[in-house]
């Protein structure tokens, strides 16, 4: 979609503007790889819980009134247009345009109850992903590879199919910045920038070294131009192990996927990044983000969701968790569903919904979380918590104790003071 945000800027053309900000370059394989070479190695095993993420991060805000929590005895200028179906789990129900998930309720589990009060995007973005709203924090992806690092060869934070201004390191230091895939894998011909050339080579035919350094002259030139080619060697043998790497080929190598596993998933950006991110899970990497856009329904709320939006997401997260839990990998795989807030309760003049952090649905499943759940409530037009109000601490929390990570660990700042990785917060223990 290419309708502008609420505040006239395309999404993709600030998140651009805020990952250069936030790294100083693009990270794509040549940058990722030079931070990675002048930090300290960034490496280990597997975590405590052996658990990764999948997040898919609906940029914008996702209008859960209109969709995992209803109110269909509110006012018509409340209620909406949509009506509500019966999931399999009895006594849950959610949006008649998501039938698909409907039938794997039993897997996941909703918090109606969450809140966070802010109800800007780059506000709202930043508390969503790292925990914190008037902090320079790592994103939890960053804090995800930092204190475990990578497995093998794969990257261990992946962000895709565009770069988001909060989902980078902060303090952490650029070893942990995610790699970015910043492309469509729904596009024909679909390849990882920077990667997927190198990646054509046979590694098993590969008897010359030179051969292969010779491919990486232009990551050479990169680091060069920068003035750091004390870097180079680190740099070239990581570029060498990356592009050589069989895992790494087969991980982002979605055409080999056949033709009605991506139908089952979408032809579209929901349903392939979807389905990347199951393969990059299963090859080994800890935390994937989808940013995907564009969920902030000011005008045409009930358009876009009933054509667009929601038959795309409701595809997509069914076959996620099917796949998952076919595969045997739900169990150790958290999959979030979140906006950076929720919509209004009250329909605008446009047809629409506008910005609205006071409450909306959190949809957590897999990685250890009990579901056909539901968590906390509303009241009884969605405007605020009634029961158990949750928040992003509480939700970091509990995703870092799922993980494995010690939220009382002390790292340092950027002028090293020590620090909580997660200062407040508690577990939301319904769900464990």
């Amino acid at each position: 979609m290419t309708r502008p945000f609420c505040d006239g800027i395309r999404r993709r053309d600030f998140i651009r503007v805020g990952a250069a900000g936030a790294f100083g370059f693009g990270a794509t394989l040549p940058s990722m790889l030079e931070r990675q070479a002048l930090a300290t190695d960034v490496t280990g095993g597997a975590g405590p819980g052996d658990v990764s993420v999948i997040y898919i991060f609906l940029l914008g805000g996702l209008s859960t009134i209109d969709t995992f929590d209803m109110k269909p005895d509110a006012p018509a200028e409340i209620r909406g247009e949509f009506s509500r179906i019966q999931t399999n789990v009895p006594g849950i129900e959610i949006c008649e345009h998501l039938p698909h998930t409907a039938q794997h309720a039993d897997k996941f589990s909703l918090i109606r109850s969450f809140a966070h009060g802010n109800s800007g995007h780059g506000a709202g973005d930043k508390y969503m992903l790292t925990g914190y709203l008037n902090q320079d924090r790592p994103s939890f992806g960053s804090v995800t590879a930092h204190e475990f690092g990578s497995r093998g060869s794969i990257p261990p934070y992946v962000v895709m199919p565009s770069m988001h201004a909060s989902a980078g390191p902060s303090f952490l230091g650029s070893a942990v910045a995610p790699f970015l895939i910043d492309a469509d894998p729904s596009f024909p011909g679909f390849s990882v920038p920077d990667l997927a050339p190198p990646l054509d080579i046979d590694a098993g035919r590969l008897t010359d070294r030179r051969t292969v350094l010779g491919t990486v002259d232009r990551f050479r030139r990169y680091v060069d131009s920068r003035g750091e080619a004390g870097a180079y060697n680190k740099f070239r043998e990581r570029a060498f192990t990356l592009m050589t790497s069989s895992e790494a080929k087969k991980a982002f190598d979605i055409q080999s996927e056949s033709d009605s596993v991506r139908q089952a998933y979408g032809i579209n950006t929901m349903g392939q990044s979807c389905l990347l991110a199951r393969r990059l899970v299963q090859s080994g990497v800890r935390y994937v983000m989808i940013n995907h856009n564009n969920w902030d329904t000011h005008q045409n709320n009930f358009g876009d969701l009933r054509t667009n939006l929601l038959p795309h997401l409701d595809k997509a997260l069914a076959e996620l968790l099917r796949d998952l839990s076919d595969r045997s990998m739900l169990e150790k795989t958290l999959v979030v569903v979140s906006g950076e807030f929720g919509r209004t309760p009250k329909i605008n003049v446009n047809a629409g919904r506008d910005h609205w952090g006071n409450c909306f649905t959190l949809t957590l499943a897999g990685g250890g979380i009990q579901g056909g759940r539901v968590v906390g409530t509303s009241d009884k037009w969605a405007e605020k918590p009634d029961q158990n109000p949750i928040g992003p601490r509480d939700f970091a929390a509990t995703m870092f104790h799922l993980l494995g990570v010690d939220s009382e660990k002390l790292v340092y700042t950027r002028d090293n003071r020590p620090i909580k990785l997660l200062d407040e917060g508690r577990r939301i223990h319904e769900l464990l």
